[in-house]
């Protein structure tokens, strides 16, 4: 996972960050990230996000979401990708 290439997406999509202050925008967490790039992003940045930090990372990060993070994502939004990396990521998924 090469950190400038987050760092360009995050700049690329720094208006989903709009609640980040501008001084800690290249700083935010993983799980941030993927939340919000999930949630609020459109395909290609999905797919940016798949190519920049791996599929299997990012299904990492969503799946080990615990307790209020899970909450955070909408319900449309866990079910589609739950249901996307359950077939197309290999890992022991529950």
């Amino acid at each position: 996972m090469n950190v400038a290439e987050i760092k360009k997406l995050i700049e690329e999509y720094r208006d989903l960050f709009w609640y980040i202050p501008e001084n800690e925008k290249e700083n935010i967490s993983q799980e941030t990230l993927v939340e919000t790039i999930l949630n609020h992003g459109d395909m290609q940045a999905v797919k940016k996000l798949f190519k920049v930090m791996g599929t299997d990372k990012v299904a990492s990060i969503f799946f080990d979401a615990k307790g209020r993070r899970i909450c955070n994502y909408y319900p449309e939004v866990y079910n589609f990708f739950s249901l996307y990396f359950k077939k197309n990521v290999q890992r022991n998924i529950k």
